[in-house]
Parts: C-alpha cells; sequence; structure tokens
C-alpha cells in the first residue's frame, strides 16, 4: 500500500517537544520574561531560524542570544539524561515492512544526535535535516527530497507527524499524512488520519 515511512522526529518518535517546552520556560523567565505556554506552543514544529523571527517579534527588546544560550544548554542537558520514545513507537518501528526515512527541522548534528540517544537510528535509511533543504516546513521540500532519495513518487509514502508545521508540510508534498497531536491539539486540517498514538494511526492508514 506505501512504499515507503517518513517520520518526523520530535514529538512523533522521541518525547523532546516536553524538555523543549520546560527548558524554554525556564529560560525566558530567567531572563525576565514570563511567556506562556501558548506562547511556547506557536513555536512547535517551527525551525530555529522561524521560532526566532517568532521571537523577536513578540519580544523585541529581549537579549535572544542569552535567552537561547540558556535554553539550548537546558535543553542538550535534558536531551543528555535520555530520551523516551512515543507510546508505540518500538512497535511501530518493528512492524514496518517498508523503508524508513526520518524527515526533521533539527539540524543535521542535533537529529543524529538525538537518533543515537533514543536508540534508534539504525532503522532509518535516510535522515533528512533543516540542513540538507533551502525551504523549511511546512513548505512540502523535506518530504519531496525524502522520496526523491527513495526513488518513490511522494503519494506512494506515508508521513506520521505531530505538528501542524510538518502535517501541512506533508500534506503539500503529496504524502498520505497520519497526523498524532502531541504537546499542542490539532483538529487535523493537514492530516488524512488523525490519531491519538502511532499504533492508531498506522491502523487507520492501513498500515498494519
Amino acid at each position: 500500500m506505501y512504499d515507503a515511512i517518513f517520520f518526523d522526529l520530535d514529538g512523533t518518535l522521541i518525547d523532546t517537544e516536553s524538555i523543549a517546552l520546560a527548558t524554554g520556560l525556564a529560560a525566558f523567565a530567567a531572563h525576565g520574561h514570563e511567556v506562556d505556554e501558548a506562547f511556547m506552543h506557536g513555536l512547535v514544529g517551527k525551525d530555529e531560524p522561524t521560532a526566532g523571527r517568532l521571537i523577536r517579534a513578540a519580544l523585541p527588546h529581549a537579549d535572544l542570544e542569552a535567552v537561547g544560550r540558556h535554553w539550548r544548554e537546558g535543553f542538550a542537558a535534558g536531551v543528555d539524561r535520555g530520551l523516551n520514545l512515543k507510546p508505540g513507537a518500538t512497535e511501530l518501528l518493528a512492524a514496518a515492512r517498508q523503508p524508513l526515512a526520518i524527515v526533521t527541522s533539527t539540524g543535521r548534528a542535533g537529529a543524529h544526535r538525538k537518533l543515537a540517544i533514543a536508540g534508534i537510528a539504525d532503522a532509518f535509511t535516510h535522515v533528512v535535516t533543516l540542513d540538507d533543504v533551502s525551504a523549511a516546513k511546512p513548505a512540502p521540500d523535506p518530504y519531496l527530497l525524502a522520496a526523491s532519495l527513495f526513488g518513490f513518487a511522494p503519494e506512494r509514502c506515508l508521513v506520521f507527524e505531530d505538528s501542524e508545521t510538518g502535517a501541512e508540510a506533508a500534506h503539500r508534498a503529496g504524502c498520505v499524512v497520519v497526523q498524532v497531536p502531541d504537546v499542542v491539539p490539532s483538529k487535523g486540517r493537514w492530516a488524512h488520519h488523525l490519531a491519538p498514538d502511532l499504533m492508531t494511526g498506522a491502523r487507520m492508514a492501513g498500515l498494519i
């Protein structure tokens, strides 16, 4: 039914969004900016340059270099303590018979580090990162690149995403999209299947 399966990384396969939320709130607070969770949720799924522009627009007088450094250090420490897989990730990766790829808005070094810490790096044939495309999600480019690396038509590829940004990218690329929301609820505007967890989404899409 599908030639390949593509997975977003953060919030879809690994539980990093909760780390990002907690360390981000702490970093802003440490520098005198009491942002709320709704503000943080608006950054979910965004690549770092895009998130930076959103923060600058909301907090034009903030020392974003200092906040960013504090946040990166806190996040890195959280990742170093270990990464949990999202519910159903282990089962789904084991059950999949198609070739797999990661398609993430994280940079190359960060993506491979997270995959290694989570212990799932060997499951994927390709890892498409922010460094591999000129236009990040929600542009379709990352998913179009992943399909081209396999030589498959995008419409023959199944995508698992958590965020609106990622689901839009996959949908615009022509892929079949399963969205499993993480920290931010969704009505599934860009999804073919909106699911509470990965295994339910796989069943809805006819994968298993």
